[in-house]
């Protein structure tokens, strides 16, 4: 895939985005309504950053500055950032203040580092210690959640906080592994209620039915990005048991990968009738296979695995229709339990859209991206 294809789909997102009505919330468009404070734009500028720092090109940075300027006052606080909604997917946008606070020296965004924190301090916790995922989830541990919030946990203990809270991080991750890993194949389930009430759940184990592949895959960006935010000294052992953790699951997925170079919707049932190849999960596995080749967390063949998989992506999904560029194959969304009574069937992961554009696939296809234009 030539590299001016991409970078013009990437320009056309941009220029058709504003900074109330961003071209690749298609959440927020299919409801009518304007962007607010969201996991999703965080998803997208985070890639937009990115890639401002593999290319260079200003453009990019004064995009993101402008977009994230907009919402942060100068005390820090955000528009559209309610903290008593204890919602892990909040703080998913706040990572990017590091890095606008790096670029740029605005010191509003070290205050919004802090609101965002605040969220990550009192956020409640099952019974092993972890976040729940959202206040409406009560003792309920999403793959999604360790994504959101412990890669932005760790840089701010980093930086911030002396690690006073390392082994808070670690745990977390350690109660994951032990409690929703499916040691036969080794992927993990989507979620774990810790009460063991929700409908969707096993009785005995808390565990939800299947293995989705985007929440594989934001548990799997958590683990990098948590790895690449640490500073080990002093936690070698910790580290290294979580970067092993990382490998394994690595491992697991290269077992499942298609002979396209992606994943299915779920992941263990490629062929079933319904199951297709997804965007976003599978872009995500790219550049956590590049990213964790690069960084010498894995071995480097698995770039070679990352580079089929970004490929596959291209030639299954990204095409010109009428003109204009699109990046179909993306689940729009998908959960458990809520107002719609999400069960967690295989009959649900397949009932859910399947869209184009949006930033849960476009931001991880833009971060895998800007790893092979480091390579």
């Amino acid at each position: 895939m030539e590299m001016q294809i991409i970078e013009q789909y990437l320009d056309e997102l941009l220029e058709k985005t504003t900074v109330d009505i961003p071209a690749w919330n298609i959440e927020k468009a299919r409801a009518g309504k304007k962007s607010s404070w969201d996991y999703i734009d965080g998803c997208m500028i985070m890639a937009v950053l990115e890639y401002y720092n593999c290319t260079g090109n200003g453009k990019y940075l004064k995009f993101a500055d402008t977009y994230e300027d907009y919402r942060v006052h100068e005390d820090g606080s955000i528009d559209g950032f309610e903290l008593e909604k204890q919602n892990l997917d909040d703080v998913n946008g706040g990572k990017n203040f590091f890095e606008l606070y790096r670029l740029t020296g605005k010191e509003k965004y070290r205050k919004a580092l802090d609101t965002v924190y605040e969220l990550v301090k009192n956020q409640p916790r099952t019974k092993e210690g972890n976040f729940w995922h959202k206040k409406i989830y009560p003792n309920q541990v999403w793959l999604d959640g360790l994504y959101m919030a412990q890669p932005f946990y760790m840089e701010y203990e980093t930086k911030f906080h002396n690690k006073e809270n390392y082994k808070d991080i670690f745990q977390q991750f350690f109660n994951v592994a032990e409690l929703l890993r499916d040691k036969e194949t080794g992927l993990y389930y989507h979620a774990y209620d810790s009460s063991r009430e929700m409908f969707w759940c096993n009785k005995e184990t808390g565990l939800s039915k299947h293995f989705w592949l985007r929440a594989l895959g934001w548990y799997s960006m958590a683990l990098l990005d948590t790895l690449y935010k640490c500073e080990k000294t002093g936690y070698e052992a910790e580290y290294e048991k979580l970067k092993g953790i990382f490998i394994d699951l690595m491992e697991a997925m290269v077992r499942f990968q298609d002979k396209s170079g992606m994943w299915y919707q779920v992941v263990d049932l490629g062929g079933r009738e319904k199951n297709y190849l997804e965007t976003s999960g599978s872009s995500i596995m790219a550049y956590c296979m590049l990213k964790g080749s690069r960084l010498g967390i894995l071995p480097k063949e698995y770039q070679e695995y990352g580079k089929k998989a970004f490929q596959g992506v291209c030639d299954t999904y990204l095409v010109t229709d009428t003109g204009k560029m699109s990046l179909g194959g993306i689940c729009l969304v998908a959960g458990l339990g809520g107002a719609n009574m999400r069960d967690g069937s295989y009959d649900y992961y397949m009932s859910e859209p399947v869209v184009q554009d949006d930033a849960k696939g476009v931001g991880p296809f833009l971060l895998a991206y800007s790893e092979l234009r480091r390579l």
